[in-house]
């Protein structure tokens, strides 16, 4: 039972949560002690928060993804873990996760309530509202910024939070766009937004959101405001690493067609991991070390 809630929980997406540390990183607080300790507890709050949540969809998902050729042997969609066990794991994740979040401070509290007032909207409500459906799990990923900026009680940089805005569209729908073509015929049994899109309205509304990522981004690193905060301008060394790994997400996505979870191709495709990782050094030292 412990290993079926553990899967239930889904560990494997916790990367996701790395968002939070943003803050940490480009506010110059990660040689702090203090700060970290509050930034990683942030992380371990909204690793909580999103098991609870992941718990809640698959109890609502959980006849449909019977359906699906890989989450039919999900706990609750295989009859591992009841609905009852269910919704009691779900709650005792979100006291802990919550009530953390409180004794940490209002503000943390406040955003990890409007991520889950989010999710819960999404799972019952705006799942099935075309192009809002993957803006709010866009939404989902600048909830985590905005969570890791207040954790260290520092201000939330208006340009990251577009940029997490932006990558997190790009992902989602490159992810909607797998689902599509992978499912085919039997897409709408498993997601029914997916009866709204076309591969043809995904690639066109993707040839939008990827210049976007890029640019802002660029913008970002060049910005003067940026540079005279960040005390160095030298960001500008980590878009080559950005560059690549949205291009290599799309090669992944027309070529390979894995454009799945994000998280599935972040730990499982070697150059993206690559260049997330150079990028993150190449942050480091520049911000620290230059």
């Amino acid at each position: 039972m412990l290993r079926a809630l553990a899967e239930l929980a889904r560990p494997r997406q916790w990367p996701k949560n790395g968002v939070v540390l943003t803050a940490l990183i480009f506010a110059g607080q990660a040689t702090h002690i203090v700060q970290v300790e509050l930034a990683f507890l942030a992380v371990g709050i909204f690793c909580l928060l999103s098991s609870a949540v992941y718990t809640l969809n698959d109890l609502v998902d959980r006849e449909k993804d019977r359906l699906h050729p890989r989450k039919k042997t999900r706990p609750l969609a295989s009859g591992t873990v009841t609905p009852g066990t269910a919704v009691i794991f779900m709650v005792a994740l979100l006291v802990i996760s919550l009530g953390t979040a409180w004794v940490i401070n209002l503000n943390l509290f406040l955003c990890a309530m409007a991520y889950l007032i989010l999710n819960v909207l999404y799972s019952f409500w705006i799942k099935n509202v075309v192009i809002v459906d993957v803006m709010s799990i866009a939404m989902g990923f600048v909830l985590r910024a905005y969570a890791g900026a207040f954790a260290i009680d520092v201000p939330a940089s208006k340009w990251l939070l577009i940029n997490a805005l932006l990558l997190a569209m790009f992902l989602g729908f490159g992810k909607r766009r797998h689902e599509l073509v992978q499912l085919d015929d039997t897409a709408t049994k498993h997601r029914k937004i997916l009866d709204r899109y076309s591969p043809y309205l995904l690639d066109q509304l993707m040839a939008v959101v990827t210049p976007s990522v890029v640019v802002v981004y660029m913008l970002y690193t060049f910005s003067p405001e940026v540079s005279e905060k960040l005390g160095t301008e030298n960001l500008f060394m980590t878009i080559p690493f950005v560059i690549y790994g949205v291009f290599r997400y799309l090669y992944l996505i027309h070529k390979e067609e894995k454009g799945g979870s994000p998280t599935r191709i972040l730990v499982g495709d070697r150059p993206i991991l690559f260049a997330v990782v150079l990028w993150l050094a190449t942050v480091v030292g520049v911000l620290y070390v230059g």
